[in-house]
């Protein structure tokens, strides 16, 4: 499967507004507004895993710097991520590189469908920024010990390294290899939830999330290099 119009985590959706207070749209609203306004490096787009990322230390060391912006919010699934950036997050702005990171709140779909929805997302910011490179992050191992949501995301980015080389703009960085113990186990120093990471959790993923930013962006042309200095 890739991320076709038979696919139900490829549907753009808005995200339904069951408590009425609009947090959602006013959310993307923000992002909106933010594309009119600044002119990002980097783009970081996802669920609660990238939105959290910007309350940590880590993000205004290794990330800010490079002229991040950060358009995470919690709850969000491949749906509503391909709803906002068809929507106006992708107005105004050229970054380098994007940094996609979703797909662990898709549990009404399956692997294959998940996979598929990301790979349509990779696809749309393929051809919306041409020049760009994607970097998707691969879904991390959940729950205290091994359970079939665990099997689900690993299938996901076993897909995905085999299907985002064909955009030939987008690639794979499997980040959570050091998070499930010999035991199986998952250490609530790295995961308070079993889900959403600690700081040092963090700090695990951002160091070589962050030298592969900077190898891109290294690779990047010399006007280009200089107006980042």
């Amino acid at each position: 499967m890739s991320g076709d119009e038979a696919n139900p985590a490829a549907e753009a959706l808005p995200v339904e507004d069951v408590h009425g207070d609009g947090r959602w749209l006013s959310q993307h609203a923000r992002f909106v507004l933010e594309c009119k306004d600044g002119e990002p490096d980097v783009l970081f787009v996802g669920d609660s895993m990238v939105q959290l990322m910007q309350q940590q230390e880590v993000w205004r060391e290794l990330f800010s710097p490079l002229h991040a912006f950060n358009f995470g919010i919690g709850g969000d699934t491949t749906c509503n991520v391909l709803w906002r950036l068809q929507n106006g997050e992708l107005e105004n702005i050229r970054p380098k590189v994007v940094v996609l990171w979703v797909g662990t709140n898709n549990h009404e779909h399956t692997a294959e469908q998940v996979a598929g929805g990301i790979l349509a997302i990779a696809q749309l910011l393929t051809n919306r920024l041409p020049k760009a490179k994607i970097v998707v992050l691969g879904l991390l191992p959940r729950g205290e010990r091994p359970n079939p949501l665990r099997e689900k995301n690993a299938a996901v980015n076993g897909l995905l390294r085999a299907w985002l080389p064909r955009l030939g703009q987008a690639q794979l960085l499997d980040v959570g290899g050091d998070f499930v113990h010999s035991d199986g186990t998952i250490s609530t120093m790295d995961m308070f939830d079993f889900l959403h990471l600690t700081s040092a959790g963090y700090r695990s993923i951002s160091k070589p999330l962050s030298d592969l930013l900077l190898q891109v962006l290294d690779e990047m042309p010399e006007e280009r290099r200089a107006s980042l200095a």
